[in-house]
């Protein structure tokens, strides 16, 4: 017969080695179920819509206003915000030009490896920050983005290094929101 101080000792490592596996075992069903059921933090979620599948614009290669071709493989890997407003929109397009303004100039060190392509010629008062490309207008390109004419305003897209546009972001969109994704997205070259 074993002394009871024994038996106590081998129960509680027991108990101590249940707790360990549940521990362990537990927080990595968790984790799955979590996974499975689609749930992901707040911080991973992107505020734009998503593309699926991304629109392949390679085939538009756009012309610059002044002359000559902006191509889409830059050197550096470069990501493109790109609005196309009707002709007509004045005062809304000078405004979301300052908002897109901001939007770069938060980028801070990163700010040279974002352009903002404008097609068509904005209008008088909208800024015209050192990343701005202003393209000329092309029915062809126009139209091969999606929802381009959304009766709510000027949508605005993003554009990755290789000429895919794989973000919308709606009419009235909040500005944080484009820094925040496009933000992720830098982080990824």
């Amino acid at each position: 017969m074993t002394p009871p101080s024994t038996d106590a000792a081998r129960v509680r490592g027991r108990w101590i080695l249940i707790a360990l596996f549940v521990l362990f075992f537990g927080s990595a069903a968790g984790a799955g179920l979590l996974r499975f059921s689609g749930w992901q933090p707040a911080g991973m979620r992107n505020h734009g819509q998503l593309l699926n599948p991304p629109v392949d614009l390679r085939q538009h290669p756009p012309q610059l206003i002044g002359g000559g071709r902006y191509a889409w493989q830059q050197p550096q890997k470069t990501w493109r915000i790109v609005l196309a407003p009707p002709p007509e929109c004045q005062a809304a397009c000078v405004a979301l030009g300052q908002r897109l303004d901001t939007v770069w100039q938060l980028f801070g060190h990163n700010a040279d490896q974002v352009h903002i392509l404008w097609l068509g010629t904005p209008p008088a008062g909208a800024p015209r920050p050192a990343a701005l490309r202003v393209l000329a207008p092309d029915a062809a390109l126009r139209a091969a983005l999606p929802q381009v004419d959304d009766p709510a305003g000027v949508p605005v897209y993003v554009i990755d290094p290789n000429g895919f546009v794989i973000m919308r972001f709606a009419p009235g969109f909040d500005p944080a929101d484009l820094r925040s994704d496009v933000a992720k997205l830098l982080k990824l070259l």
